[in-house]
């Protein structure tokens, strides 16, 4: 995916969705200690810059050092790129030494992971027993019912185009790989629900669909999407109550855990 998201990297800085204060405040209370945040596929420093706000040192990596490029450059996060596969021995060098992290985090990306090593290598460099994993996706914007209803036809217009990872996102995480303890004051490792808003015109939303790998991918594929047809659709029922700017409402789901005690 990292050449995908160096072509939009611009677009995507501009129009994707920031994440809400109460979904950090409510990662932040679980984690004990603040020293050191790794935010893991952190694109253009979203999540970055709220966890510098909360946490001592911050490390944002990510594949793409366009998507960096475009990040805040803030005194206690230091950015670097990282190989999409790296070992023990490049964690260690890139990010932190083993049981040093405080806090893991990974914002509508870990779907994209080869997991079984990501979270081999989250339990090596994460304190012990008190170091907390959060990853957490976010799915597309509602508006009203009729706008989501020509969404609706667009998307499963545009299914056959996603990777197949792309189903953790319709399932909430709910049923993604997260093999973790619950965290102090939980039952279960989630998903917890959260959301944030955007407010957008038309032509914003246009341009935020344009940003999906899958569109991208139809694209490549020879196909148009957005058709003059689809975005007939889409301005009928933008325009029902007036148009102009409307405030889109992005659900997030969070999953969230704690690493075990060493054996």
């Amino acid at each position: 995916m990292g050449d995908f998201y160096d072509k939009v990297a611009n677009r995507y800085s501009e129009i994707r969705p920031n994440y809400p204060p109460e979904l950090f405040q409510f990662i932040a209370s679980k984690t004990p200690i603040r020293d050191l945040a790794w935010d893991v596929g952190a694109g253009n420093g979203q999540a970055a810059r709220s966890l510098a706000g909360m946490y001592k040192n911050v490390v944002a990596t990510d594949i793409s050092q366009k998507q960096l490029d475009l990040a805040p450059k803030l005194p206690n996060v230091r950015y670097q790129q990282t190989s999409p596969v790296s070992t023990i021995a490049e964690i260690e060098h890139n990010v932190a030494p083993q049981s040093s992290v405080d806090l893991i985090t990974i914002a509508q990306a870990v779907h994209w992971f080869d997991l079984p090593k990501f979270y081999q290598q989250a339990e090596w460099v994460l304190k012990k027993p008190h170091g907390v994993i959060a990853a957490w996706c976010y799915t597309p914007a509602e508006f009203n019912q009729s706008v989501d209803s020509v969404f609706a036809r667009f998307y499963i217009d545009a299914k056959p185009y996603w990777d197949p990872a792309r189903y953790h996102l319709d399932d909430k995480y709910r049923s993604i790989e997260f093999p973790f303890m619950p965290v102090e004051g939980e039952d279960h490792t989630g998903p917890f629900k959260f959301k944030t808003e955007r407010q957008m015109d038309l032509d914003s939303y246009f341009a935020y669909l344009r940003t999906w790998s899958g569109y991208q991918t139809a694209q490549k594929n020879g196909v148009e999407l957005l058709t003059s047809n689809v975005i007939e659709d889409f301005e009928r029922a933008w325009n029902e109550d007036g148009g102009g700017q409307k405030i889109g409402v992005f659900p997030i789901y969070l999953r969230i855990g704690k690493v075990g005690i060493p054996g």
